[in-house]
């Protein structure tokens, strides 16, 4: 049994294949508590020059957290274990993403098809994502009355320009040339010939100088040209728009704009879960100043509270259950939203800390 995961050395690589096709290769608990002591165990075994991560069925890298799963959890009558599975789900994929920001061997995403939300968590954090023209990449959190984790509160503010606010307020598709301009994406490399990538890894010359040496020799050889960015073709505009320190301005902005781009963001914001807007436009300022592991302690305290509210039970039913995409938020305005209200989702709690070491 794979538990959703499958793990093998091929030479001095380690291999880790999401292997949950039917369900886009979300990441659950068990995933995360399998991947967590194998990944340690490579970081410190000598043998392994570094790692690869795929997804299995050819549809997706991984479209993300099991929310379900949480959401589910949330229901009432709560479960009795209802808050232990919140806890302990998120602090095992925040966990795992920590681990492989702090990774110190280069660590390889091939990442070909749907990847969204904890897919990104599983992949930003390594030192080289590999996108193919297949690539669907998105954090669409605010729809679900979530916010862009996984440390998005650090790389989305890293991206260029307003284009992370962009991103994380209205969880817009990028392509793998929006990805290569954002740098997200390292490589581009077309889908039918990752597995070939894969093998020249396996039978490089690993010797005696440095990994990622290697690695880059042969991602270099496979890297082609992913076309032009239709983001980038944007980001003028996105930065004058999403600029602003209040959803509200950013809105009028957009109003103002004018242009077909502008109301179609605009409609869009319009849609997502107000409260989430409000809390993921303070959580991407305040990454602006902060390192990574200062806004993992704040992502883990707002994915307590954030799960803990109706609107997250809500937006995974409109989206992900009947699927009706008709959400019924509360509070339902952007003006109905307060600021102790953004306040209260930030406050820390018993039990609502996380702090890893980087050893």
């Amino acid at each position: 049994m794979s538990d959703g995961v499958r793990t093998e050395m091929r030479g001095a690589v380690g291999v880790v294949t999401l292997d949950r096709p039917k369900a886009l290769n979300a990441l659950n608990l068990e995933m995360c508590r399998r991947l967590l002591p194998q990944l340690e165990a490579w970081r410190a075994d000598p043998a392994v020059k570094a790692v690869v991560v795929r997804g299995a069925g050819g549809r997706a890298f991984c479209a993300g957290g099991d929310v379900r799963a949480v959401a589910a959890s949330q229901a009432e009558p709560r479960p009795a274990d209802a808050e232990r599975l919140s806890r302990e789900f998120f602090r095992a994929e925040y966990t795992l993403n920590h681990l492989i920001h702090h990774f110190g061997k280069p660590y390889i995403s091939l990442v070909d098809g749907i990847c969204m939300g904890g897919g990104l968590g599983l992949s930003i954090h390594g030192a080289y994502r590999v996108v193919t023209e297949k690539l669907v990449l998105a954090m669409p959190e605010t729809g679900i009355g979530l916010f862009p984790d996984v440390g998005g509160g650090w790389f989305l503010p890293r991206f260029p320009g307003e284009s992370g606010t962009y991103l994380g307020l209205t969880g817009a598709r990028c392509s793998a040339a929006d990805a290569m301009w954002l740098g997200y994406g390292t490589h581009f490399v077309e889908s039918a010939r990752l597995e070939t990538v894969l093998e020249a890894l396996v039978g490089a010359e690993w010797g005696e100088g440095l990994a990622s040496a290697v690695v880059e020799r042969v991602l270099k050889d496979f890297h082609a040209d992913a076309g032009t960015s239709v983001l980038a073709t944007q980001h003028v505009a996105m930065d004058r728009c999403f600029a602003a320190e209040r959803v509200e301005d950013i809105q009028q902005a957009l109003e103002a704009e004018g242009t077909a781009w502008a109301q179609e963001t605009w409609a869009t914001l319009v849609r997502m879960c107000p409260t989430s807007l409000k809390v993921t436009l303070r959580q991407l300022r305040m990454g602006r100043t902060r390192d990574y592991d200062e806004m993992l302690s704040v992502e883990y305290r707002l994915s307590q509270s954030m799960t803990a509210r109706a609107d997250f039970r809500e937006g995974i039913r409109a989206v992900l259950v009947d699927k009706d995409n008709k959400p019924r938020w509360h509070p339902g305005t952007l003006g109905d939203v307060s600021e102790a209200d953004v306040e209260a989702c930030f406050a820390s709690s018993e039990g609502d800390e996380l702090v890893l070491s980087r050893s």
